[in-house]
């Protein structure tokens, strides 16, 4: 049986975030082609490009699953999805 060092430890569980993040932020790009679609609906529609309401149940489902940094995590994603107002 093999043991790992730290540092192989280390080693691979970096590789696992790096990965993660990889995937992670294909998420967000892919998020906010998506926003832009709705806000372009909404605004062709007569609406107004943001929805504070929904804003609003995206930032409570963000805190419930990830507390209270979940909320800042959640408004910077909504920041990076609004685009430019």
């Amino acid at each position: 049986m093999t043991t790992l060092t730290a540092e192989q430890t280390i080693e691979d569980a970096r590789s696992r975030i790096d990965a993660l993040d990889d995937r992670i932020i294909g998420l967000i790009q892919e998020r906010m082609a998506v926003s832009t679609v709705v806000q372009e609906a909404r605004i062709a529609s007569g609406g107004r490009r943001v929805n504070l309401s929904r804003e609003m149940e995206i930032l409570g489902r963000y805190r419930e699953a990830l507390g209270r940094p979940g909320t800042a995590l959640a408004m910077t994603m909504l920041e990076l999805c609004r685009g430019r107002i």
